[in-house]
């Protein structure tokens, strides 16, 4: 049978083409080996998003595990990613599992596994599990019901427990007193149901079920959310949040319709974490965040590090050290006093409090972080191309042979995960394969938005020939 192997954030494939029951069933049973033999009594949580069939998979994965002597709870309805982290360290269980492909399109279904610490696998952990896969088919009845009765399967109500934690959390009562006008776009996937209810009164958009998505992928990027942007100008709003097919990852607008990104989130929310809250802690994103990141921490005196893509890699580091933030370039952001796990929806009401105690907008908090450190703008273009030109330009990145992009002129290759060539302190562009899907991910820093996108063009023009 074919081997299956674990991206950058989970197990990802094309529904009834590689991920079907016959192999989510090797996986599910690699992992109660993999619990049996770290946890005396192991026990998992298992969820699903809105896709196609998820209801299906999270039950036959529960089935596997619990036939083979792990304690499982499974969700009742649909849930986030972060739901499920939380409910892993709530419940002091071994670990988490959701049935999601995130932000993948919708042909697409996938199998991510939570640490005990209510975060991404550790890659130490993902290995072993992936080694325990077997190569054969798994041949178990399908006991689900019988399970449930015995109480070796139970239900578990994740979102209420996530609900009053953001209660907990956030001063709700301030954001709903400022005046603020919200709105959500859930892209159809699981954070619908919790913006619902915690913001009632919020403009909400694509908050209902639907596994093809419009046919849009439920990725919180720009060129995805035309709709909203436009709902955000005719209805005046103050702030615009989106989250993906499983809630973990943030797209932001502000009251112009304006698309915010997330080297801009993590900005702010280290500008409010330290300037205004006075917390402080190291602060860890990815190799293809800004380079402005850096130079606020070095001016609030905050200890920084990058690390390779991947959120499990900032998650390791916050779960064994002080963190006060650490997020990726593609919307997966954690801060300090949540579990390490990528949450939109806890990020977006974080900002909102920001806004709603400062009693300024996006727009004004911006650009406060700008008179600290400078304007910038970062921009990405992912290139549908055959896997020999990716391969060929990968190659070409590792053997050293671009000397410049067009006009610009390479200072200085860094090699952490991909290829960033720098051009000076404020200028850069980033070459590297996607780990999910079939794609060469392109990204520029500079001054302004304009020369962002030329830097990406005469890359790009580079690369292809």
């Amino acid at each position: 049978m074919e081997k299956i192997k674990f991206g950058t954030d989970g197990w990802r494939a094309i529904i009834a083409d590689s991920f079907t029951i016959e192999n989510l069933s090797r996986v599910a049973f690699a992992t109660a080996e993999w619990l049996k033999k770290n946890y005396p009594n192991p026990s998992a949580i298992v969820g699903y998003d809105c896709r196609f069939n998820g209801k299906l998979f999270a039950e036959t994965t529960a089935n596997i595990l619990a036939q083979n002597g792990v304690k499982v709870f499974i969700t009742p309805g649909f849930s986030s990613t972060p739901m499920i982290s939380l409910a892993t360290v709530r419940k002091q269980l071994s670990a988490g599992i959701i049935i999601t492909a995130s932000h993948n399109p919708p042909e697409y279904s996938g199998y991510k596994l939570k640490g005990h610490f209510g975060g991404p696998s550790f890659p130490s952990m993902v290995a072993e599990v992936e080694t325990l896969i077997p190569d054969h088919a798994v041949n178990f009845e399908n006991r689900f019901s019988d399970l449930v009765a015995e109480k070796k399967i139970e239900y578990y109500d994740a979102e209420a427990l996530y609900i009053n934690h953001m209660k907990e959390s956030f001063d709700l009562n301030a954001i709903r007193n400022s005046g603020m006008k919200i709105g959500y776009d859930a892209m159809y996937g699981a954070g619908q149901n919790v913006m619902r209810k915690l913001f009632p009164e919020a403009s909400l958009l694509h908050c209902e079920v639907n596994p093809s998505f419009n046919g849009v992928p439920p990725e919180p990027i720009e060129k995805n959310l035309g709709e909203f942007a436009a709902l955000i100008k005719s209805e005046k709003l103050s702030i615009g949040l989106v989250t993906d097919g499983d809630a973990d990852r943030i797209g932001l607008y502000d009251e112009n319709g304006n698309f915010v990104d997330s080297h801009h989130i993590l900005l702010l929310l280290v500008h409010y974490l330290h300037h205004y809250k006075k917390l402080s802690g190291k602060v860890v994103v990815s190799f293809s965040v800004c380079a402005k990141l850096e130079k606020l921490c070095a001016l609030y005196n905050l200890p920084f590090e990058r690390t390779k893509i991947g959120f499990k890699y900032i998650c390791e580091i916050m779960v064994n050290e002080n963190v006060l933030t650490g997020g990726e370039e593609s919307g997966g952001i954690s801060v300090t006093g949540h579990v390490p796990e990528r949450d939109g929806i806890f990020i977006g009401l974080m900002l909102f409090e920001f806004m709603a105690k400062t009693g300024k907008t996006l727009t004004q908090l911006i650009e406060e972080v700008y008179a600290l450190i400078g304007s910038f703008s970062v921009q990405r273009y992912d290139l549908h191309i055959r896997q020999d030109q990716k391969e060929a330009i990968v190659k070409a990145c590792n053997e050293g042979h671009y000397k410049s992009f067009g006009k610009y002129t390479i200072k200085e290759v860094r090699d952490l995960d991909g290829h960033k060539f720098i051009f000076d302190e404020n200028s850069w562009v980033m070459i590297r394969a996607s780990g999910t899907e079939p794609v060469l991910r392109v990204y520029a820093e500079a001054p302004t938005r304009e020369e962002s996108f030329a830097i990406l063009d005469a890359t790009k023009a580079t690369i292809l020939g």
